[in-house]
């Protein structure tokens, strides 16, 4: 097994090389702007560090969101196009459950939230039992609207980190990371999950994409 693990869904553009049993190399470089930029060097860093050629890759992992919509696809698209061309499966799994995996590594042991930046003054979060079992779907809500529901909770984000009024107890890690992700996936591949324990490779947005169609524009062509 050799995993190829990429996600673009938040600020961290990570990368991951997984042989089934541990991290062989990774890249994790933060610039919200500059996923497309960023994502296919550090796809060939990772595997120069890990003495590979892209051949070797026996599947793909993505994180799915959610996120917002150009950063995300960017990830979803470079994934779907090296699984096509090396004729492999692509995995697809919450962003969110990477996090709370890399929480779990990091000491987490639950119940806790994860939460990450939706802009808009907005997170994207999900509750978590322990680092391998989410409880309900992700959301995107207002902060003070959810203060209820994860009160009294540890959360790990970088959208818990912007508002400690709601989450008194965020803690690391604050970015995604392809390497959590990558052993999150392998482990439910060891495990036989390959048709349950992941998601279509598909984006998951949960909100309406900034750019809208005008309405009620004035027709300048003839009728």
């Amino acid at each position: 097994m050799l995993l190829l693990a990429v996600d673009t869904a938040t600020p961290a553009v990570t990368v991951a090389l997984h042989d089934g049993e541990s991290v062989l190399a990774e890249s994790n470089k933060v610039d919200a702007r500059r996923h497309g930029e960023l994502l296919l060097p550090s796809v060939d860093a990772v595997l120069a560090e890990a003495g590979l050629k892209l051949d070797a890759v026996t599947g793909i992992v993505v994180g799915t969101g959610p996120g917002p919509y150009t950063g995300l696809r960017v990830g979803l698209v470079t994934a779907a196009a090296f699984a096509s061309a090396l004729g492999v499966p692509v995995h697809g799994l919450c962003t969110l459950d990477g996090l709370a995996y890399a929480a779990g590594t990091a000491g987490i042991e639950g119940p806790f939230v994860v939460a990450t930046d939706a802009r808009r003054k907005e997170v994207y979060w999900a509750r978590y039992e322990d680092p391998r079992t989410r409880t309900g779907e992700p959301a995107v809500d207002r902060p003070a609207d959810i203060a209820e529901q994860v009160a009294g909770l540890p959360a790990v984000g970088a959208g818990a980190l912007l508002y400690p009024e709601v989450f008194p107890d965020a803690r690391g890690p604050e970015h995604q990371s392809a390497a959590a992700l990558a052993s999150l996936a392998a482990e439910r591949l060891a495990a036989g999950q390959e048709a349950t324990g992941f998601l279509p490779p598909t984006p998951l947005y949960l909100r309406r994409p900034d750019a809208q169609v005008p309405k009620n524009y004035k027709v300048v062509t003839p009728q």
